[in-house]
C-alpha cells in the first residue's frame, strides 16, 4: 500500500494576535517603517506620497503603521516615488536607523497578548516621541516579557525546583523543628493531649487566630481552599476531596499559611516551598511531635513499629503517617528511612531518603516520574492478593540491602503504593522484619528489569509497533501569576458572593 501523504501543518498563530504579513512574506510592519523612513529622508508627507502614487492619506498611514497588508503594486509605486528601488522597501536586513528599530520593537510589544492581557494603552511612536522615552518604552517592555518568562514555570524549571528543595530536606534529615515548635504549641493551646486531632480542636485553632471555618458545596474548581482575610473566614468543601486530603489537613494548611506569615510566591521555588511549610505544619498539628514521638519510642523498644499502627493511633491516612515518619526516625530515633509513593505505573511520584536507598534520577536529578526498579516493594505489592496490610520485603541493591513496608491504594487517578523503608541494620526494630520474601535488584542496569528477554527481543524487535501515551503536562508550562494555577476571577467572584453584608471586617 502506497505511504499515506499528509500536508505540511500550517502555522496555528490567532491572526489577531499578529501583525499582517504583506505578499512579499516580511513583517507589513517592518516594511512600513522602511516607506516612512525614506518618504520623512524626501521631506514628504503622507498626503504628498498619496497624490504621488494615487492612495489615500488613510491608506498609507495604515500601511506604515503595519496595520494594512501592502500590495506589490504599491511597494513597487511607492519605491518608484521615493526614487528608491523595491528592495529597499522588502530588504529583510535591520531597519535602516536605529530609531526605525525601537518603534517597530514598541509597536509589536504594544500589539502582543502579553501587553492585552495587561491592558496597558497604547503609545504612538510618532516624530514627537522623543528618542530617550522611545527607548525607555522599550525596555520596559522587554522587562515586562522578561519577568512574565520567568514567572511561567516550564515542567523543567519545576523539576527543577521540586529537586533543589528536596536535598535541602534531605540534609536537615526532613525535620523543621521551628514549624515543630509552633504547632506544638498551638494544638497544645486548643486543647489537644493525646490521640487523634479532633474537628473541634481544629476549629478552635482558627478560631484563636480569628477565623471561623465554613463548608461550602462552590469552592473555585481551581484551589482547595479560599481564605477571606478582610471577614475572617476559611471555606472548605463539604467532605473529604480525592488523593487523601481530609477535611482537618485542608484547615490546618490554610491556617499554617497565616501562622508561618507567608507572602505572596514571587517564583515557582517559592511557591514550592510554601506548599511544603504547610504540609509539614499540618502533619506536626495531625500528628503532634511530643504524642508521635512517645508513641513511637514505644513500640520501638517492644521492637514493634508499624506505619499501619502509627496511621491508626492518630487517625491519618496511611500515607501521612508514613511521610510523618520520615520527619521523626532520625531526628528522635536515631533511624535512617526512605519513603515512596509510586503509581500503579511503576512512575515515582514522591520520594524522600537519606538513607542511601539509590532512587532513579534524570540527568538532572530528579526523581518525580522516574520508573522504579520492577524487583523494588513499592511495584512487587501490586502483585500481591492480600492487601488489607502491609507486605513486607528485603531488597537487595548496589548500594546494599533495604527491608521495606509497602501498603497499596487508590484514587481517581488509579492505583499507588505508599512505602517506607530502611537500612538492613535498623529492620530489628520493625514489625515485619522476619519476612522471607527477598528481591535483588540491579537498577540502573537495563538487564536488571527493563531489557527483555534476548529470544524475547529477537522476535519482535522488527515486528512491534507500540503507540506511546503522551503525558500532556510535559508539553505544558506550568499557570503563572500570583498563584500557579488559580482562576483569579473565579476566586474573587466567590468571596464577592459569599462576603457578609457588612460596611467592613468585623472586629477580631
Amino acid at each position: 500500500m502506497a505511504p499515506l501523504r499528509v500536508a505540511a501543518l500550517e502555522p496555528l498563530t490567532d491572526p489577531a494576535l499578529a501583525p499582517p504579513v504583506p505578499e512579499t512574506g516580511l513583517d507589513a510592519l517592518t516594511v512600513g517603517r522602511r516607506i516612512r523612513h525614506h518618504r520623512q529622508a524626501k521631506g514628504w508627507t503622507l498626503a504628498q506620497l498619496g497624490e504621488e502614487v494615487g492612495a489615500a492619506q488613510s491608506q498609507l498611514s495604515q500601511v506604515e503603521n503595519g496595520k494594512r497588508e501592502p500590495r506589490l503594486s504599491l511597494i513597487t509605486a511607492v519605491a518608484r516615488a521615493l526614487g528608491v528601488t523595491p528592495s529597499d522597501l522588502l530588504d529583510p536586513a535591520p531597519p535602516p536607523s536605529r530609531r526605525a528599530a525601537l518603534e517597530i520593537e514598541l509597536d509589536h510589544a504594544q500589539r502582543s497578548p502579553l501587553a492585552r492581557t495587561l491592558g496597558l494603552p497604547e503609545v504612538r511612536s510618532s516624530r514627537k516621541l522623543p528618542t530617550d522615552a522611545l527607548e525607555a518604552l522599550v525596555e520596559l517592555h522587554r522587562e515586562l516579557a522578561r519577568r512574565h518568562d520567568a514567572s511561567n514555570a516550564t515542567p523543567e524549571e519545576a523539576r527543577r525546583a521540586n529537586t533543589e528543595i528536596r536535598m535541602l530536606m534531605r540534609a536537615v534529615d526532613n525535620h523543621l523543628p521551628e514549624i515543630e515548635e509552633l504547632a506544638e504549641d498551638l494544638v497544645r493551646a486548643a486543647g489537644y493531649t493525646v490521640g487523634a486531632l479532633t474537628h473541634r480542636q481544629v476549629a478552635r485553632m482558627a478560631g484563636d487566630l480569628g477565623f471561623s471555618i465554613i463548608h461550602v458545596e462552590d469552592l473555585p474548581h481551581s484551589t482547595r481552599t479560599v481564605t477571606d482575610l478582610a471577614h475572617g473566614r476559611i471555606y472548605l468543601p463539604p467532605a473529604s476531596i480525592p488523593g487523601g486530603h481530609g477535611l482537618r489537613s485542608l484547615a490546618l494548611q490554610a491556617i499554617a499559611h497565616r501562622v508561618l506569615e507567608h507572602e505572596r510566591p514571587a517564583s515557582y521555588t517559592q511557591f514550592l516551598r510554601q506548599r511544603l511549610e504547610i504540609n509539614y505544619f499540618a502533619a506536626c498539628c495531625l500528628l503532634p511531635r511530643s504524642a508521635a514521638v512517645e508513641f513511637l519510642s514505644a513500640a520501638k523498644a517492644d521492637k514493634d513499629l508499624a506505619v499501619e499502627d502509627f496511621r491508626d493511633a492518630f487517625g491519618v491516612t496511611h500515607e501521612a503517617a508514613a511521610h510523618r515518619l520520615t520527619n521523626l526516625l532520625t531526628s528522635h530515633l536515631g533511624i535512617p528511612v526512605h519513603f515512596l509513593r509510586v503509581g500503579d505505573d511503576g512512575a515515582l511520584y514522591r520520594g524522600y531518603e537519606n538513607d542511601g536507598v539509590p532512587f532513579p534520577e534524570d540527568s538532572s536529578g530528579a526523581i518525580e516520574g522516574q520508573p522504579v526498579c520492577r524487583r523494588w516493594t513499592a511495584r512487587t505489592v501490586f502483585d500481591v492478593r492480600n492487601r488489607t496490610t502491609e507486605n513486607y520485603q528485603y531488597t537487595d541493591t548496589p548500594a546494599g540491602t533495604f527491608w521495606c513496608s509497602s501498603q497499596t491504594g487508590s484514587s481517581d487517578d488509579g492505583g499507588f503504593s505508599i512505602t517506607v523503608g530502611v537500612p538492613y541494620a535498623h529492620a530489628k526494630w520493625f514489625r515485619g522484619r522476619d519476612t522471607r520474601v527477598r528481591t535483588k535488584s540491579t537498577c540502573p542496569e537495563a538487564a536488571c528489569c527493563r531489557r527483555p528477554p534476548e529470544g524475547v527481543a529477537e522476535r519482535w524487535a522488527d515486528q512491534a509497533w507500540p503507540s506511546a501515551r503522551l503525558h500532556a503536562q510535559t508539553l505544558a508550562p506550568l499557570p503563572s501569576g500570583r498563584f500557579p494555577g488559580v482562576d483569579d476571577l473565579e476566586v474573587y467572584s466567590f468571596l464577592d458572593s459569599h462576603a457578609p453584608r457588612t460596611q467592613g471586617p468585623p472586629d477580631a
